[in-house]
């Protein structure tokens, strides 16, 4: 009786163990704050399909942790860094937001999310294309006699890229300061070259944002996907860079068959390069040690009359759900027209839901896409979206130049958004961004001009091709939708 008893033991107990770990799992999963039923359920589905894989894929990418130490440090930096509206010379006429009265809740939704107000006095232009981004970066470095702040997620050993090393380099040589930190992952290719080595040796002070190190250990301190994906260039607190190119050439050598690169980025002067230093010092703060306290609380020169901006920072240290309530709170807003560029569609109900509900309450609604996308995975998921997108009226177009990389929303022909955030699940959670709120008729139609180039090379999808899609096709789309909240 004792050996059967033993017997049954040995069989049974690794079955029981399995299914108790399988149960805490799901509980854990139902428990967790910050999560949305879609993203529970689906989760619970690859748990109880897919036991072991679906279990070790929970642990490994199923919360949001980038790490105790990570966030003990951010939260100290943060609670010492200075309020842009605290600045000497704040109160300036200049400085002061010129907003209209339908607009002003936009811009509290975004002083919620970083605490930034909306700031006047700025100037701003719309960059031609990649090489002339790369034009202006490089004549700004050159002409700066203070410092020079940069962050990119990707910066690549290329042409472009060697391009911002070399003037990085001759700035140094000439006394000004210069600070560059790149994403550990997106960069590692300029990271291991020797142009890092060159700038180290040069005196440029470098970091590697949200290091991964041995990645065995990494995923027991956090996620090793959770990025650094902002694109910040400040020059002597005043210049600033925003939107969504990287550094690299629009040729992009890693992934040669999707270029080129199509991208938008914008060059202010003014007050608001203050926000984007703030963004950028609390990055390097986190990750460095070095306190460059004193240069963020420095008086903010007075400006001349200039259009109305506001930087708005995302990420997984700040708060829950800030990039999709700041995306339905403007397409909520729209009355006449909406135009949206984004080359990653994996949104929650609620983002789906606003664009529908834009169409069908009698705004102009369009969104474009890249015909083809670097992440088949993402385009499939985003093609799941286009039946119920059109059945509601919103014009969806196909962008077939290469792949449209610009993330930017025009509304009504005054308001308008850009910066380095998707309309996905990572850069709704994973992912820290960086966006320019801003108001002003002639800027935002410089932008809508360019989305209308962009549509001018696009095809427009009908909803005669959705139905005409194959079931094959359909289910593919279809669950990779479902399993959304867990890409």
């Amino acid at each position: 009786m004792r050996d059967l008893t033993l017997y049954y033991l040995t069989l049974y107990y690794p079955i029981v163990l399995h299914l108790a770990l399988q149960a805490a799992v799901i509980v854990r999963v139902l428990v967790r704050p910050h999560r949305d039923p879609a993203s529970r359920i689906a989760w619970v589905v690859v748990i109880a399909a897919l036991p072991v894989i679906g279990i070790v894929a929970y642990l490994l990418f199923g919360e949001v942790n980038i790490g105790r130490n990570y966030i003990a440090r951010a939260q100290a930096v943060m609670q010492r860094m200075p309020r842009v509206q605290d600045a000497p010379g704040s109160d300036a006429p200049a400085l002061q937001p010129a907003v209209p009265e339908q607009h002003r809740h936009l811009f509290e939704v975004g002083r919620s999310i970083s605490g930034f107000d909306p700031v006047g006095g700025n100037r701003a232009r719309l960059l031609a294309d990649s090489n002339a981004t790369i034009d202006a970066m490089v004549a700004d470095i050159d002409a700066a006699t203070d410092h020079v702040h940069l962050l990119f997620y990707i910066w690549l050993p290329d042409n472009n890229g060697c391009r911002v090393v070399d003037a990085l380099v001759r700035a140094v040589e000439r006394g000004v300061t210069c600070r560059a930190m790149a994403d550990d992952l997106g960069s590692r290719s300029m990271i291991r070259s020797e142009h890092w080595r060159r700038m180290q040796d040069a005196g440029v002070r470098l970091a590697r944002a949200l290091p991964i190190g041995n990645p065995l250990m990494r995923v027991l301190r956090g996620r090793i996907d959770l990025r650094n994906h902002r694109k910040i260039v400040v020059i002597d607190d005043w210049i600033t860079y925003c939107g969504s190119q990287n550094c690299a050439d629009p040729e992009f050598r890693v992934k040669p068959k999707y270029a080129p690169w199509v991208d938008a980025m914008m060059r202010f002067d003014g007050p608001i390069a203050r926000q984007n230093q703030l963004l950028f010092g609390a990055d390097w703060m986190v990750q460095t040690g070095e306190d460059i306290d004193a240069l963020l609380r420095r008086p903010l020169p007075e400006p001349e009359p200039g259009l109305t901006a506001q930087v708005v920072g995302t990420g997984p240290t700040v708060r829950w759900s800030a990039m999709p309530e700041l995306f339905e709170t403007l397409i909520y807003a729209a009355r006449r027209e909406l135009v949206v560029t984004t080359p990653y569609y994996v949104p929650d109900d609620s983002l789906q839901s606003a664009l529908c509900a834009s169409a069908r309450r009698g705004v102009d609604t369009t969104i474009v896409f890249p015909a083809r996308n670097d992440s088949r995975i993402v385009a499939a998921a985003s093609r799941s979206y286009y039946a119920d997108l059109l059945a509601a009226g919103v014009k969806i177009y196909e962008y077939v130049g290469g792949l449209l990389h610009t993330k930017s929303l025009t509304l009504d022909g005054e308001i308008a958004l850009i910066g380095s955030a998707n309309m996905d699940r990572r850069s709704f959670e994973l992912n820290y961004e960086n966006n320019i709120l801003f108001v002003d008729c002639a800027l935002t139609a410089d932008l809508r001009a360019r989305q209308h180039a962009y549509i001018e090379r696009s095809r427009l999808v009908a909803a005669a091709d959705v139905e005409g899609w194959s079931w094959r096709k359909r289910l593919w789309n279809n669950t990779l939708a479902i399993l959304g909240p867990v890409l």
